[in-house]
């Protein structure tokens, strides 16, 4: 006997399903952003659904789902490997990896789905499909390969009213909303396209419908509110430093004229707090041998009576007995050091520079996963521009300065940071009254990329009831206000200054408090059904 991989389709039915599959991956990487057409998430999953039903053995279940993912990847993530004539070669292989990776990681709520259906019917696994999502989202997220840039809730992130229900259920909860959408359409005209005679069922229809507009008057009821607290002007300079050029050596002082030239443009304009982009200087600024520009940034930010924040790399030394465990060693020397993806907050006339290091790191490219017990993989995955293997920081923390009288804190995420709801909520429930994120998309050209991840920072801002301040070394820099609208933003690799007032504010809303129910429950049922599918099997 012969075993036989069946990878291609062979029957007429399972070509029309593939292509089923591939027209919903089509359809969901429309929705997501920059493209405007975030309603065809709604309805994306119902022809990929027409095929799911029809596979009956868990190997064939997660072929079709791999094309449907795969599909969606590419529309999706084409631009994670750079693909520019200066691009790393490192980079472009992880995004080709990553383009043929990813669309695995959707065979964990497919598999589940076989083992429910296999369990308790075809219904009760569709009914429970949204869930299963869900686990993968979550899961995918609080592993050291995460990358949920595709959570579907940011789907909608230009769906201003629909997404206001995220400050009680978050980006998960509005994932759970789409899914429910196209299971009730699905449910409401399945007879209708599988049995002859057979007329649309208007009941699951209107379920659908009503799970469509209740988040609407939600929305519309809250946009309406008004934001109450004191107000400030932020001055964000995007300089638009070449990201594969600025690392090489030489011409910090001109980097620093180019800023404060920048800077004194926003302070003309009112700014009371300035922000430079991530890694905004190329040196440890802290060092010993960088001791005369961190002076020079000293006195400026003195001599302008303004915050600076800044995104900078940060070097620590210690000596064997006081080195944190995470410390790196050096190689002619009992000393240790750390090296951090840091954000500085310079407080006039203040000397102690308030810090935060970035602890979600970008997988391979920040930190090789799990490199502590595979160190010799680290020495080979590096990029060329002397960014990669930085250390885990120490978790979400707020900073502060004193403005009209009044201790305002702030929270300063960086880059890929802004894509974990959870994280980010973590520096609102600590206090902070807005969220800056200090970024750099350079790296990724004029591609989907930035504006993506402009908009998935529009969810931040609305689970949390703070507004999000971007400052961007290309673009896209912006101010997003708590409901979700971008009120001011920059073109894509422009040399420029933003000024905006944004209002700092103190409530929290129910998801900072609460940003695990929904993702919770979807993983005790999710890890339910199996459990139980194992003693089913066990039985018999």
């Amino acid at each position: 006997m012969g075993f036989k991989i069946k990878i291609f389709p062979e029957t007429k039915r399972e070509k029309r399903e593939v292509l089923l599959a591939i027209a919903s991956g089509v359809a969901l990487g429309a929705a997501y952003p920059p493209l405007p057409f975030y309603l065809l998430a709604f309805v994306a999953f119902i022809p990929y659904f027409f095929a799911l039903k029809n596979r009956d053995t868990l190997a064939s279940v997660n072929r079709l789902t791999y094309v449907f993912a795969f599909a969606f990847n590419l529309i999706t993530l084409y631009w994670v490997g750079s693909w520019t004539k200066e691009a790393d070669p490192f980079l472009m292989l992880s995004g080709a990896v990553l383009l043929f990776f990813n669309p695995l990681l959707f065979l964990i709520p497919s598999s589940l789905f076989y083992v429910a259906k296999k369990t308790y019917g075809e219904n009760f696994a569709f009914f429970s499909l949204p869930f299963f999502w869900i686990f993968y989202e979550y899961i995918y997220g609080i592993t050291e390969f995460r990358f949920p840039w595709l959570t579907l809730g940011n789907s909608q992130a230009y769906f201003t009213p629909f997404i206001q229900i995220a400050d009680t259920i978050g980006v998960f909860g509005i994932s759970l909303l789409i899914l429910y959408v196209n299971i009730f359409l699905f449910f409401g005209l399945k007879e209708k396209f599988t049995t002859r005679n057979a007329s649309i069922n208007y009941k699951y229809i209107g379920v659908a419908v009503l799970l469509f507009i209740s988040p609407l008057f939600y929305g519309v009821l809250k946009y309406g509110e008004k934001l109450n607290g004191k107000e400030i002007t932020v001055g964000i300079i995007q300089p638009n430093l070449n990201p594969w050029k600025k690392w090489d050596a030489g011409s910090l002082d001109e980097q620093i004229d180019l800023y404060f030239a920048l800077s004194r443009r926003a302070l003309d304009e009112g700014a009371e707090i300035l922000v430079f982009p991530e890694t905004a200087l190329p040196v440890y600024l802290t060092a010993p041998s960088n001791r005369k520009a961190l002076q020079r940034i000293r006195q400026f930010v003195d001599s302008a009576n303004v915050p600076l924040l800044t995104g900078m790399p940060d070097f620590n030394v210690f000596p064997p007995s006081k080195a944190p465990p995470h410390a790196k060693s050096f190689s002619n020397s009992e000393r240790k050091y750390t090296t951090y993806n840091a954000a500085y907050l310079f407080v006039p006339h203040e000397r102690e520079i308030q810090e935060y290091h970035k602890t979600l790191l970008v997988p391979f490219g920040e930190k090789v996963p799990y490199v502590e017990y595979v160190p010799f993989i680290g020495d080979l995955l590096k990029w060329e521009v002397g960014i990669s293997s930085w250390n885990v920081g120490e978790g979400a923390k707020v900073l502060s300065f004193v403005y009209d009288g009044d201790s305002v804190k702030i929270g300063a995420a960086i880059c890929i940071e802004s894509i974990y709801p959870e994280y980010i909520s973590q520096f609102v429930e600590l206090g902070a009254q807005a969220l800056f994120v200090v970024t750099n998309d350079s790296w990724y050209g004029k591609s989907s990329g930035p504006y993506q991840h402009e908009a998935i920072a529009i969810l931040r801002a609305v689970e949390n009831n703070r507004y999000v301040v971007r400052a961007a070394n290309g673009g896209v820099s912006c101010v997003i206000n708590p409901h979700g609208k971008i009120e001011a933003e920059t073109k894509l690799f422009t040399r420029t200054v933003l000024t905006k007032k944004i209002t700092l504010l103190r409530e929290k809303t129910f998801y900072t408090s609460h940003p695990k129910p929904i993702p919770i429950f979807a993983t005790i049922f999710s890890l339910g059904i199996f459990f139980l599918y194992f003693l089913r099997k066990k039985k018999k």
